[in-house]
């Protein structure tokens, strides 16, 4: 059930919210619905949605029809950990996520989502992903999910490239990729044109906004993926793609 979708103006909507804010934000919730049910999630880590269920529920519903037990899944943008804790049950014991994340705090909860629910086929990798290896200013928000790499900013970070990064043996191939970068979208693609020509993984990509997204597709459909919208929108608008061979 996607409980996100309830209105903030219905009265259901209204008294779901008032009953959540009063949720100390360093409790730890069970999940309760989903793949990741009976999972712990700290609540003041992220939306409500999270340890809800329902959080990006068409994302999540399609990553659970498409990867596959045995998988090496990567999460660019990892945030706290919602996908990767999604990816990391459906690959199983036999398959590997690699979960990118570069923000200090998001980090802190990433890891520690990881450790409370005991779970050992997730590699935390701190750095931004980009199109070459190095350093990056990177802009931090008051909203966590919103940090983005930047000419000017706040903090910098170690940037990285899948491309590099596997022909250096640090990573192996994924089969899967989910991309939230927050703008950074066409930089990681451009450090992962081997990767995507030669080992054709199915991406999961999180556009900000329409020039990036066109960027994008035109990237994408240039070298052979079929593209699809993930939120029912046309492709032309949407914000949310999956791409496959």
């Amino acid at each position: 059930m996607n409980l996100s979708k309830i209105s903030n103006k219905s009265v259901i909507g209204k008294l779901l919210r008032s009953s959540l804010r009063i949720i100390p934000s360093q409790t730890r919730m069970p999940i309760l619905q989903g793949k990741l049910q009976g999972k712990k999630w700290i609540v003041g880590s992220s939306q409500h949605g999270c340890w809800l269920g329902s959080y990006e529920y068409e994302k999540q519903t399609l990553f659970t029809k498409t990867i596959h037990k045995g998988s090496v899944v990567f999460d660019l943008g990892a945030h706290v950990g919602f996908h990767s804790l999604l990816a990391s049950v459906l690959v199983g014991s036999q398959g590997k996520v690699y979960a990118f994340e570069p923000m200090p705090k998001n980090l802190s909860y990433l890891k520690e989502h990881i450790k409370i629910n005991k779970i050992k086929n997730i590699a935390v990798i701190n750095a931004a992903v980009s199109d070459s290896c190095g350093t990056a200013y990177f802009q931090e928000n008051i909203c966590s999910f919103q940090g983005h790499l930047a000419s000017v900013g706040n903090i910098k970070v170690k940037t990285v490239s899948l491309d590099e990064m596997i022909s250096q043996g640090e990573i192996p191939n994924p089969n899967y990729i989910k991309i939230d970068v927050e703008g950074a979208e066409l930089q990681v693609l451009n450090g992962a044109k081997n990767l995507l020509a030669t080992v054709k993984p199915t991406i999961f990509l999180a556009t900000h906004g329409d020039e990036i997204q066109r960027q994008c597709r035109i990237f994408l459909e240039s070298i052979g993926y079929r593209l699809e919208a993930i939120n029912g929108k046309p492709l032309e608008v949407a914000d949310e793609l999956i791409a496959r061979y």
